[in-house]
């Protein structure tokens, strides 16, 4: 069986992605939404297909991208046993049932960008009409999310390096105080930190988190296609839209994260519902800690904390 099923392909006249989006698609993608299962004799990390979708929302907006599935083929459909052969009377029998493969071809349009990918997927039931469903689904939302990861990091392209150097370090989804930074293990404030801040003492340099790199310091990689920060001092002419871009130092990250821990929870808070907002920092993340990295980050807080008269 094949079908074809297609969306209204008129796109409004193209625009190309802003700063904020480009910057987004190039930031590193939260251990939080990793999730792994077992493949063969290893493990394989991948994203949920809701995580892709809502970070397709956070990046382009709700309105701003479109999935559509231009081929869908069930390849495969065969009686099966469903359950384990009983190995002792007390172990449930095996049932006759079904299973049933599909594959489908999806493409995402975003801003006048075409981008398609390939899925398969497999239902297990004993009614067909359950297993054509899961088949179908699995096989739609596995192509969608190949079509995003080409887009970068948020949607599972960092996973595709084996050392997954563009996937934050922290795998906690402890809920964060002030939501810049963890919680210690009992889930109140440290000893050493009157906003319940905790540094991360392995770095011993009081930053947060550490980077991907695992070393405390922010990676100094310069993105392709970006001008150097000694390039943009030196009064090498840089559109304001790709300066914005620019990755900050170690230094800087520090100081900044320094000066927010300062902060009485309640601007702490107000700060972080602030930055969530500008930046479209999903609510699964759990800090925005390993979010400040760049020029536009940097620009904005300081003039946050300018216009609510703190003083670093």
């Amino acid at each position: 069986m094949t079908t074809t099923t297609t969306i209204d392909r008129s796109v409004a006249q193209a625009s190309a992605l802003t700063a904020e989006q480009v910057a987004a698609l190039a930031a590193p993608l939260s251990r939080a939404n990793v999730k792994q299962r077992d493949q063969g004799r290893g493990k394989v990390s991948y994203i949920e297909g809701w995580v892709a979708i809502a970070e397709a929302n956070r990046i382009f907006g709700f309105d701003g991208w479109q999935r559509e599935t231009v081929a869908l083929q069930c390849v495969s459909q065969a009686e099966r046993r469903i359950g384990r052969e009983p190995s002792k009377p007390s172990d449930p029998p095996q049932r006759d049932g079904w299973g049933v493969t599909y594959t489908a071809r999806v493409r995402v349009i975003v801003a006048g960008i075409v981008r398609e990918g390939s899925g398969a997927g497999h239902g297990i039931d004993v009614d067909l009409g359950q297993a054509h469903e899961s088949a179908l689904k699995e096989a739609e939302t596995d192509a969608m999310k190949r079509a995003l990861m080409t887009f970068g990091n948020p949607f599972g392209l960092a996973l595709y390096d084996k050392q997954q150097r563009q996937v934050t370090s922290s795998a906690t989804g402890v809920p964060a105080r002030g939501d810049i930074t963890e919680r210690s293990p009992r889930g109140d404030m440290s000893p050493h930190s009157p906003n319940g801040i905790t540094p991360n003492a392995a770095a011993g340099n009081g930053s947060l988190r550490r980077s991907p790199a695992g070393n405390g310091h922010a990676s100094n990689h310069q993105p392709a296609g970006l001008p150097s920060a000694a390039a943009v001092e030196e009064g090498v002419d840089t559109p304001p839209e790709v300066a914005a871009l620019l990755p900050l130092d170690g230094a800087t990250i520090r100081r900044i994260h320094t000066t927010i821990r300062r902060l009485p929870q309640p601007q702490l808070e107000g700060f972080t519902k602030a930055f969530r907002k500008r930046f479209q920092v999903p609510e699964v993340a759990s800090s925005i800690a390993d979010r400040i990295n760049q020029k536009q980050h940097h620009d904005w807080i300081e003039a946050y904390l300018v216009q609510h008269q703190t003083v670093a």
